[in-house]
Parts: structure tokens; sequence; C-alpha cells
């Protein structure tokens, strides 16, 4: 896989109770900018296996990369860089940016705000661990209030699940601590608390941290044209 001349080359990296989809509308208008763009899988099974898979994607692609990650997406991109010097800029949309040592689990709960474990539901597994869903009842509420109702059914029906390994497993060295980064959050957020948002921003000493007014968990979907925007931003920083 190569990018253009001109452009980098966009990979979109999905979060939890998400798919590839979600990423529609930002996707949208990063092609119409003329940027390459692949949103990528990520199993949601493992922090380490979902940021090899995402490692071995990059592997394959010629040129400056942007990393774009949303929600647990974001902890995935943060170790999946690791090692890539072409990944030039990372993007975090209403996301995890884990240091050394610290899950997700962890960090949403670091300040108060989250109501995102009264929603959940738990479906065991084989092997001993759990996947969680969001209720779909809750999930209008809980992950996109901005959307339109009949939407956010949509979305509900075809989340994909967070493996209980991904929320507790610690991150690696992540990469932001060397990569550029770029930060866009929602006030309303209801999984990740807006605090918490504000805290690893400042300590990734993001190049711009965007917060939207009213906006919820799901941005990507929500608020497509302020995404790309950044994402864009960050694309000409390393032009």
């Amino acid at each position: 896989m190569k990018g253009t001349d001109l452009k980098p080359t966009i990979v979109l990296v999905h979060g939890a109770f998400a798919e590839s989809a979600s990423w529609g509308g930002v996707i949208q208008r990063l092609l119409d900018d003329g940027c390459p763009v692949i949103a990528a899988p990520n199993p949601l099974r493992s922090l380490s296996g979902d940021a090899a898979v995402v490692s071995s994607l990059l592997s394959t692609i010629e040129g400056p990369v942007v990393l774009v990650g949303h929600s647990y997406g974001g902890a995935v991109i943060s170790n999946a860089a690791v090692g890539h010097d072409h990944v030039k800029a990372l993007v975090f949309v209403a996301a995890f940016a884990p240091e050394a040592g610290e899950s997700i689990g962890a960090l949403s709960g670091k300040f108060p705000g989250s109501t995102l474990g009264g929603t959940l539901q738990e479906v065991p597994l084989p092997d001993g661990t759990i996947d969680l869903y969001i209720r779909q009842d809750k999930f209008h509420q809980q992950f996109a209030a901005d959307l339109p109702a009949g939407r956010a059914a949509i979305d509900a029906a075809a989340q994909r699940p967070l493996n209980t390994t991904a929320l507790n497993e610690a991150s690696g060295e992540p990469a932001w601590k060397s990569v550029p980064s770029w930060f866009l959050y929602p006030e309303l957020d209801y999984n990740i608390p807006l605090e918490a948002h504000r805290f690893m921003a400042e300590r990734a000493g993001a190049r711009a941290a965007v917060e939207l007014a009213g906006a919820s968990h799901a941005v990507p979907a929500s608020e497509p044209v302020a995404v790309a925007e950044l994402v864009l931003d960050a694309a000409r920083s390393i032009g």
C-alpha cells in the first residue's frame, strides 16, 4: 500500500462498541481531500494482540502515515505505532492515550463521570474471559446521544464487543511520547470522563486539543467534519 506523492495515508482505528463503518462520514471527507484512507480492523480482544494486528498493517504501507484512534482505538494506536518511523502523527478522537503500565479500565476510573459500567451486558466466553456489550436500550444515551435515535439503534445492533482482556491489559511504552499528537474530545462523553481527556492531552503534550461542546462519545459519526478537519490539520503538519 502506498500513499500519494502529496498526501500521507490516513489509518483509522475504531474502538469498542463500534466498527469500521463508524468512520464513514470522516472517510468521505478525507477522500474528498485526496487522502488515501484505510479503516483498519480492530479485533477488540487484547491490547497487545490488537496493536500487533494494526502494526502488521502499518508495515505494508509506504510513505508517511497519520494514525487515528477512537476510544479504545487510542490505546491500540499508542502501542501499534511503536517502531514505525513512518507514522508521523497520532490523532486521538475521544480516545484513550495510556501511559506504560496503565489499562483503559484504570484510566476511565481515574476521574469521576463515566456511566459506562452500569450499561454493560456481559457475555461469558469458553476461555474464561467476558465480552462486554452496551445494552441496546442504553446505547443511545450512553454512547451516541447526539445522533438520531434511528441511527443509534442501528449502531447499537452492529456494535462489536470489547473483551475483558483488552479492558484490563496494561499498555506498553506509548508512541505518543515520541510522535506528535492531536486530541479531539466531546464535552458530554459518558464513556471517558472529560477530565480524563484533558489530562491525557496535556500529558501527551498535544499539538492541539479540541473540545466539542454538546458532543457525545460517538464523535466520528456525529461530528465527522470536525474530526476530519483535525486529521487533515495533522496531515498538513507533516507535509
